[in-house]
Formats: C-alpha cells, structure tokens, sequence
C-alpha cells in the first residue's frame, strides 16, 4: 500500500475491484445523495492521494474514485492508455456502479487532462469541475523533460521506492501527447462553474526551472478561463499536492463548488 505524509490522515472507504473488458480495476464508492463527485488522481498515485479528504468529502455527496491500469489493485495496461481509452474505462466502471450524470469533476495533476476531455466529450453529464494542480494541455513538454524529477518527488512523497510507481508514470507520461491531441479535437469546454486550485509555494530550481514555474502558472490561470464561470484559488502553503498539506481549504472550495449548483 502505498504511503503518504499528509498533514492530516482520513480513512478512505474500502476499495473494491471489478472485471471490464479491459481487465480488473480497482475503485471506490462512498458517501450519499447528489452531487456524484469523481476522482481523477496524478500520475502515480493512487487512491491513497485522496485520504486526507476524508472523511469531509464524502459528506459532500456521493464520491467515486478509481484506480487506473498499472496503478495499486488494478491490472496492467493492456494497451496504450490515451484519455478516450481511460474514459472508456472509467464509464464502464459507472455503468456497473449504477452511477449516473451530472457529475462534479475532481481533478489533480495529471488527471486534469482526463477531467478536461471529459467535460468536453460528454459536457451534458458534467455539473461542475475542480482542477488541483492540474495538468494543462500546454504543459505536456514540460512533463517529459522533468519526468526524472517528478518521479524523485513522488518517491519522497510516496516514501515507496521508484520501482512501485515509475513504470505506471513513464507509461501515462508516454501517452500525454495522444490525450492532448484528442482535447484539441474534442468540442468546447461546457460553461460550468470551475474552481483552480494552485499551490503558491514555489518548486526548487533543480525540480523545475524558472521559466517552466512562470508557464505553469500562466497555465493554470487558463484553466480557470475554461469557464466564463472559472476562479482561482491560490493554496499559499501548498506545492503541487494541496489536498495533502491544505485539506481543508480543498474542502472548503468544494463545499462552495457544490453550494453553487
């Protein structure tokens, strides 16, 4: 299992597995009520990214996350997993959940490219989004060249040797490019309310160069004009995981996110 130095430990409900046409995946579901809330995780991390969440956050409403192919309790990826063949995925395991639209995104770092094609193939079904830290489109050379870097810090974050978690980050890295493209081709992005959440403290120069910082940042003020109904919210003591080290500010937007449906 992997292991975190959050902040604040949650208890995460149990994760079941289930058997789609791509093999077993490993999710869970908990909470009650409207609105349904999905978890869209970062590259190499699993459900465990989550904890400190909980248990606010299924208070909130019903909450369903899952683990991708190659990450713990779901099998390897069969094929190169790009966002239609992840979604693919993801809306089979909704299906045998009985989990049904609209829903409200949730998503961090590498997962907010899935979240952004999603609201864009299918913009009926989605409520609202929140983008942690999230990936945009425009960051995907950033995110090869300081691959090593990034799995370095997971390792210190994960405290789990890179062996556990390198191989589920270089296959998603490696697909980054097929993703982006499909978001590219997909319709516009619904005018939903979206928050941003971004973490205000700045990386070391030796995990990312200045220049790479500033475009980050202008990014992220991208993702929050998606929307005509977009904000930003700046985590002043967080880095790149603000539901680890600022729980209750994470909570405290999605409880106004949820307010304003």
């Amino acid at each position: 299992m992997q292991q975190f130095a959050p902040g604040r430990i949650g208890v995460l409900p149990p994760v079941r597995a289930l058997q789609t046409r791509s093999g077993r995946l490993g999710y869970m579901l908990s909470g009650t009520g409207r609105p349904h809330i999905l978890l869209f995780s970062g590259a190499g991390v699993s459900l465990q990214g989550w904890q400190s969440l909980y248990p606010g956050l299924e208070r909130l409403g019903t909450v369903f996350g899952w683990n991708r192919f190659g990450l713990q309790g779901s099998d390897p990826a069969r094929e190169r997993q790009t966002g239609a063949l992840v979604l693919g995925s993801l809306r089979e395991l909704l299906g045998y959940a009985g989990l049904e639209p609209p829903y409200l995104l949730v998503a961090h770092s590498l997962g907010g490219l899935f979240a952004n094609l999603f609201a864009r193939l299918y913009p009926q079904e989605v409520a609202a989004v929140l983008f942690l830290e999230a990936t945009h489109p425009d960051d995907q050379q950033a995110l090869r060249k300081h691959e090593s870097q990034l799995v370095r810090a997971l390792g210190k974050l994960l405290t789990l040797p890179e062996i556990f978690f390198k191989p589920n980050v270089q296959a998603e890295l490696a697909c980054v490019q097929d993703t982006v493209r499909e978001i590219a081709s997909a319709g516009g992005f619904p005018q939903v309310p979206v928050r941003v959440i971004t973490g205000g403290l700045t990386p070391r120069a030796f995990l990312m160069s200045p220049g790479v910082v500033g475009a980050k940042r202008a990014n992220q003020q991208a993702l929050a004009r998606l929307s005509p109904k977009g904000e930003q919210v700046i985590a002043q003591e967080s880095g790149h995981f603000p539901q680890l080290t600022q729980p209750d500010l994470v909570l405290r937007v999605l409880r106004d996110l949820v307010a304003s449906l």
